[in-house]
């Protein structure tokens, strides 16, 4: 009863069909497949912005704590994300 039939999507397909028109769909089809491609590669560019900045800032950290001129810092520099987290 609750499963889908050929016949289903069949009667689906032929209302699309009369209420878009022919030419409609291809081009409906077209700019979807567009928008993924693009949505996909911003998600992917954000994923690697997200791993470029936690990099750089792990390394801004090394660098700051290393004392200058051989002095000793007298308190070491923590990051207020990991001072939160603890």
């Amino acid at each position: 009863m609750g499963a889908l039939k050929p016949w289903h999507l069949i009667i689906v397909v032929v209302v699309l069909v009369i209420l878009f028109g022919s030419k409609k769909l291809p081009d409906a089809a077209r700019s979807l497949g567009r928008s993924m491609r693009i949505f996909k590669a911003e998600t992917k560019a954000l994923s690697e912005d997200g791993k470029d900045a936690t990099a750089d800032k792990a390394d801004a950290q090394v660098t700051s704590q290393q004392p200058l001129d051989g002095q000793a810092s007298a308190k070491p520099v923590v990051d207020p994300v990991q001072r939160q987290q603890h």
